[in-house]
């Protein structure tokens, strides 16, 4: 959830990086730090824990004065929140650095550098790259050429911001796995780790590609991969820079299910390498916790209990790990048996969630080996209270019906499959064809935003109807349950979601021509299993509306009025992008019978009551 920013201009840019790292608050973080190449071609730095008000405050004490910088919100991985852990870091009094991301050979680095002479006043992994960039500057003469002998030593994920005092005309970029954009300006440029936080100085921006070494200059970005020149696209953005607008969309959850391939991106961006889950993303104790973990128990509330349900399957099907999930208000008011080594985990958007805060603090009392919350709110309870943390990414979402919280929900719960089967029954090959499966997920998710005005059609034939039945099997059945959720809660249309195997042992009594009813039916092992279920729908006269990658064997079946045809995906990551036309589904029907999409009746963002 870390945030940089970066200038080089022609006048003094403290206010510039300040205002910067406000615009970048939405993303979470715990400390804050500004470094700056002054007049005197010194290197001068303020940090301080906490908000970006107190590193403010504290500016104003020490003020800073220069036209070269770099400035930081930092959440914690390695080391814990202090002034001393807070980017910038420094070596040498000669190079600052500011990185997000994580570096997995940090440890030897580490006692090479120490060998080397160097003093760590950080436990961040951070340090080793700004000391291990002073080392070759120091040998090389050359700030760029040391930048590159640095980064073919790094493993893992980064963005790096670097200046030094030798060079302070210059502003050096770097990219490997965690986003940065480049910001033209008039007589000053700029590097960040989101357009947002530029979007007040300019609309112009270069997205830095993967192993990308950009050297900015007031007037000049000279970019290079492998020492070879190379140009990038310049990208002029028209959006506004305002969270609580809703830009071109009617309501706020139409403009957040569309951002859900953005979302999805942010959320694996620096915790994914080529070929495996980055586990230190879990927190700086989350290997030495996970290589325990022998079980994993779930709690969340709501649309969070759905994600968890889900994780279940991927849990017990691909790591061979049991898993328990459960309400968290049933959970705090009976009797719980603790399996050795379990792992508790969860889940909520706010962080406030009432009931699942208390379960978190019921469960650091009775015996869990460990607790984690996977969360959106960087400063919430449930974070703060939590062994370790997940950060979702999602960005604010403003429609009490969660939508992008709930697909980087399950995202996370698929890199926490992956990071837990170490030990267990996930090979190096099934990892690594799931991270390459998730690099591609945003590009699927923005696909299958395309159905919009086939699916916006599709809601006209619910208008008038006052009941709905949601069909799925194995992972799929959560995203049934899901979608229904989804349309009772904006459109007040009561909706039940169910395992289509189940439809003898009662819903089926209810099925006739007034009952829509929504099958999932990606192409995997259970497609068949559920084709049958349609035929019994089809013969009690229901209307059925079928989500699927199999058209032809869906579309040949006489029992299927709508087919929607939804892109292909590994069936393992099927109930991500599968959960998405049923957001769309729910808010076009919504619209259409006037409802309050973003704030319907009787519900809350955040639950903070029993």
């Amino acid at each position: 959830m870390c945030g940089i920013v970066g200038a080089v201009a022609e006048r003094n840019i403290e206010n510039t990086l300040l205002e910067g790292l406000k615009r970048l608050e939405y993303r979470g973080y715990d400390s804050a730090g500004i470094a700056i190449i002054n007049v005197d071609n010194a290197l001068e730095r303020v940090r301080s824990v906490g908000k970006v008000k107190a590193l403010e405050t504290a500016l104003k004490q020490s003020k800073l004065t220069g036209k070269t910088g770099i400035a930081h919100t930092r959440w914690a991985t390695h080391g814990a929140p202090s002034e001393r852990n807070a980017h910038p870091l420094i070596s040498a009094n000669e190079i600052a650095l500011v990185h997000n991301g994580i570096i997995e050979n940090h440890d030897s680095l580490r006692t090479r550098l120490m060998a080397e002479g160097y003093e760590f006043t950080s436990d961040t992994d951070t340090e080793t790259v700004v000391h291990l960039l002073h080392l070759h500057f120091s040998r090389l003469g050359d700030l760029l050429e040391a930048t590159r002998a640095t980064i073919a030593e790094l493993q893992g994920a980064y963005a790096l911001g670097i200046v030094s005092s030798r060079h302070p005309e210059r502003l050096i970029a770097v990219r490997h796995g965690s986003p940065l954009v480049i910001g033209l300006g008039i007589g000053e440029n700029y590097i960040a780790s989101d357009p947002l936080a530029l979007l007040s100085l300019t609309s112009e921006f270069i997205y830095l590609e993967d192993n990308d070494i950009a050297v900015i200059t007031q007037k000049d970005v000279q970019i290079s991969v492998d020492g070879k020149t190379v140009q990038r696209k310049i990208h002029k953005l028209e959006i506004k820079n305002d969270i609580s607008d809703r830009g071109e969309h009617r309501h706020f959850m139409m403009k957040e299910i569309a951002e859900q391939p953005q979302a999805i991106a942010a959320n694996l961006d620096g915790r994914l390498g080529t070929k495996h889950i980055l586990e230190s993303a879990f927190g700086l104790k989350a290997k030495n916790i996970f290589d325990e973990i022998k079980h994993v128990q779930f709690v969340a509330c709501g649309t969070s209990y759905h994600a968890a349900q889900v994780a279940r399957y991927w849990l017990e099907g691909i790591a061979g790990i049991p898993c328990a999930v459960e309400v968290a208000s049933e959970f705090r008011y009976r009797k719980t048996v603790v399996q050795p080594n379990t792992l508790f985990v969860c889940l909520s958007q706010s962080g406030e969630t009432a009931d699942t805060l208390a379960a978190l603090r019921l469960a650091k009392k009775i015996g869990y080996a460990s607790t984690l919350a996977i969360c959106n709110v960087a400063e919430s309870s449930l974070v703060r209270e939590a062994d370790l943390h997940f950060m979702t990414r999602a960005g604010a979402e403003i429609g009490v019906a969660s939508t992008k919280a709930f697909t980087t929900q399950l995202t996370s719960l698929l890199m926490l499959t992956l990071a837990l089967g170490h030990k267990h029954q996930i090979s190096a090959e099934i990892e690594e064809h799931l991270v390459t499966q998730l690099h591609a997920l945003p590009q699927i998710a923005a696909a299958t935003l395309a159905l919009d005005p086939l699916i916006a059609k599709l809601a006209i034939k619910f208008a008038d109807k006052h009941h709905a039945l949601f069909l799925g099997r194995g992972a799929l059945y959560p995203v049934a349950l899901e979608g229904a959720l989804k349309l009772k809660e904006i459109s007040y249309i009561h909706a039940e979601g169910y395992p289509a195997g189940e439809l003898k042992h009662g819903p089926l009594a209810l099925v006739d021509k007034n009952m829509p009813v929504i099958a999932i039916a990606p192409n995997d092992d259970l497609l068949e299993k559920i084709k049958s279920n349609l035929h019994e729908v089809r013969a009690r006269g229901g209307e059925l509306f079928v989500f699927t990658d199999s058209t032809r064997e869906v579309g040949e079946n006489s029992a299927v009025n709508h087919v929607i045809e939804m892109p292909h995906i590994d069936p393992i990551l099927a109930p991500i992008i599968y959960t998405i036309p049923l957001q769309l589904l729910a808010y076009h029907v919504a619209v259409l019978k006037g409802t309050d999409v973003d704030q319907p009746r009787n519900l809350a963002k955040s639950v903070t009551v029993e």
